[in-house]
């Protein structure tokens, strides 16, 4: 998912980064999972934009 992407941006907590997409690095990676080992919740992909963990102003600026 990473590779397809532009941009990923993963909110973890009150804390968010954002990657250039176009790989998948062990930080994007690492970044992109949760506590279990699993893709953190929720994960959306909108066109090249991949949004992974929840933070609403993150949302906010990709999807409107």
């Amino acid at each position: 998912m990473a590779k397809a992407a532009r941009k990923v941006i993963v909110a973890k907590g009150k804390k968010v980064r954002e990657f250039s997409g176009g790989k998948a690095g062990s930080e994007i990676i690492e970044a992109m999972l949760g506590p279990t080992g699993n893709l953190r919740a929720p994960t959306i992909r909108q066109g090249k934009t991949v949004l992974v963990g929840f933070d609403e102003q993150a949302f906010a600026d990709a999807l409107l």
